[in-house]
């Protein structure tokens, strides 16, 4: 006999049952599936609403409330919904992980409707252990009026009693759930914490919900609401979102999708905010609030609205306070995306006094939209505000001026050659802030025949006027002593005449330059090793360059100078003030370069043989009487 014989005529062993530790089930719900003990409240209102919905698909005119009622430590919640019966307990109430609106033949008719159900997950009454020590359970079918009520209590030590009881104790079908508070839990329990949660949870939810006398439903949904006209909506829109978010919005967003079922609104925020910043968003599930917290609900250009929307598409998670990431949720995103989309392109053609004030504050926004949208791009295009060398302006504008569109990549580099350029004639947009130099480069494909070119430094050296060679010849000396000295700061000297006169010298890089410079300073600060290896990268880059202006008379002045001392310190002036005017940060040599030509000005001024930066006509190097 093989082995595969023997095995199979091995007894068989009769299935083993897990066994559950309820105390550790309801810890691992309080401190792992639920945010805050204050979901338990959500779980009773969800079955009570459920159980409406399934008796009210077998008799539509049955009675739809649910009743709260809460006293120090205790709370009661009835319901006018379906009901249990005896076996309907034992086969629900008493296994976890079973529910009514997922198993066939448990409940007739419950399996036809099950998605108008709200909970789909089974865990059910089992939560309300996070707060409740104990759970007593009264019900009553309505599909068998003869059955006795049917009562079921529970511990939190995972014990539970079933027993029937007299007509009077539920004479209408439904059910009743008794709460008592745990130790410490009874502030959860309380009057006035039931009916702010009520409150929260369901305000939408469609059948008449009250705790105590005070109602909690609050129909039509605000953004269902009619008004006599749009100015009266966005009024009353805009005191709704002051209540529920806490601010007063700049205007607000339809949001109706009704192939998702979605209904709802999005709200502009007031005031600038990261695009790094994940909004969160206020969501419902078939009038159930499901999350304040949903974060992938809208694209990610779309970080300036906050929404608030009912669904009955949406997928909730296993905990019921986040949604589901699936096909349907990545539809709805772009759905929304579309209705945000139309709402500024509306404002662009029939009211430019709003879109202007919009964009006066979320233009980031937009420009991300436009990065990949060329039709917004093309619809924004006279509006989005961009730096430029004319002031601010729009792109269509800055375009019409100019018939080469140029950039910049950084703000570093706009801020080199900005005053430059601007006095050559040359418009140069500042494309270092996000987005920016992204919407410039797509600017022909919205607009042909546009050419857009990036600057750099080499273009604004060739823009520059070459001084004469027999005069730069006669300065051979004077530009030998000045490259000498910034040969210790990896930069060489250039002689250029250029507008505007006051400027007497340019810093000029570009980003392979700033590489090298950035490796080199590493090299020097490095131990042995990391030296050798930041050296074996030393890369063919050209230095940076101080373009000094032939035109400007300090520069005059500094080149007649005789002591090739007093050039050198001049010109580490003269670079450091050029540093100071791109807003370049300094490095620790550039400091050093700055402090050491300070103090050599000083000894100059007052101990040099000569008054400081004095010429041969008796005029000083600023251009007054030395006298």
């Amino acid at each position: 006999m093989d082995s595969q014989t023997s095995q199979s005529s091995q007894p068989s062993q009769p299935p083993h049952t897990f066994q559950v530790d309820l105390r550790g089930l309801v810890d691992l719900l309080s401190h792992h599936l639920y945010s805050s003990p204050r979901v338990y409240l959500r779980e009773l209102l969800q079955n009570a609403v459920d159980a409406i919905t399934a008796r009210r698909a077998e008799q539509p005119d049955a009675p739809a409330r649910v009743r709260l009622y809460a006293e120090a430590g205790a709370l009661r919640v009835e319901d006018s919904g379906i009901g249990l019966t005896e076996a309907d307990v034992h086969s629900l109430l008493a296994t976890i992980g079973r529910s009514s609106k997922r198993s066939e033949g448990i409940v007739g008719g419950i399996q036809e409707v099950r998605s108008d159900f709200l909970g789909q997950f089974g865990i059910g009454l089992l939560a309300c252990f996070v707060v409740a020590e104990r759970i007593r359970v009264v019900s009553r079918s309505a599909r068998t009026p003869d059955a006795a009520p049917v009562e079921w209590t529970a511990s939190d030590d995972g014990s539970y009693t079933v027993r029937t009881l007299p007509d009077a104790a539920r004479p209408e079908p439904g059910t009743t759930v008794h709460l008592v508070a745990r130790a410490g839990a009874g502030e959860w329990l309380s009057p006035e914490r039931v009916l702010t949660l009520a409150r929260d949870f369901g305000s939408l939810l469609p059948y008449d919900v009250r705790v105590g006398e005070e109602a909690v439903t609050d129909l039509p949904a605000p953004w269902d609401r009619p008004h006599p006209s749009p100015a009266t909506r966005r009024v009353a829109l805009a005191r709704h979102c002051h209540e529920l978010f806490g601010f007063t919005p700049l205007d607000s967003i339809e949001l109706d999708v009704p192939l998702a079922g979605i209904r709802g609104v999005a709200y502009v925020l007031p005031s600038a905010v990261s695009p790094a910043q994940r909004a969160t968003h206020r969501v419902h599930l078939k009038g159930m609030l499901l999350t304040e917290r949903a974060e992938q609900l809208l694209p990610d250009w779309a970080f300036f609205v906050r929404c608030v929307l009912d669904t009955d598409s949406l997928r909730p998670t296993a905990s019921r306070e986040s949604l589901y990431e699936d096909e349907t949720l990545a539809a709805v995103r772009e759905a929304l995306g579309e209705r945000i989309r139309a709402w500024l392109t509306g404002l662009a053609a029939g009211d430019p006094e709003r879109l202007a004030a919009f964009l006066s504050v979320h233009h980031l926004g937009v420009k991300s939209l436009a990065r990949h949208d060329r039709e917004m791009l093309r619809t924004m295009l006279p509006w989005l505000p961009f730096e430029t060398t004319d002031g601010r302006l729009s792109l269509e504008e800055f375009a019409q001026r100019h018939r080469v569109v140029h950039f910049t990549r950084t703000v570093e580099e706009y801020r080199q050659v900005a005053p430059i350029a601007a006095a050559q004639g040359i418009g140069v947009i500042n494309g270092g802030y996000t987005y920016d130099s992204e919407l410039v480069e797509a600017l022909p494909s919205v607009r042909p025949g546009t050419v857009v070119a990036e600057l750099d430094a080499d273009t604004v050296t060739a823009h520059l006027d070459a001084v004469d060679a027999a005069e730069e010849l006669a300065l051979s000396e004077f530009l030998a002593a000045a490259r000498t000295r910034l040969d210790a700061v990896q930069c060489d000297i250039v002689l250029r005449a250029f507008h505007p006169v006051s400027v007497p010298a340019l810093h000029l890089d570009d980003r392979s330059a700033r590489h090298e410079q950035a490796r080199a300073d590493a090299e020097e600060q490095a131990d042995d090793l990391w030296a050798g290896i930041l050296g074996s990268l030393r890369g063919s880059a050209p230095r940076a360059r101080l373009v000094l202006n032939h035109l400007n008379p300090l520069v005059r002045r500094i080149s007649s100078l005789g002591d090739a001392e007093l050039i050198g310190t001049a010109t580490e002036s003269l670079y450091g003030q050029a540093l100071l005017m791109a807003q370049r940060p300094l490095r620790p040599a550039d400091t050093a370069l700055l402090n050491r030509a300070f103090i050599g000005l000083l000894e100059w001024a007052t101990h040099g043989d000569s008054a400081y930066g004095e010429s041969a006509d008796g005029e000083s190097a600023n251009g007054e009487d030395g006298r």
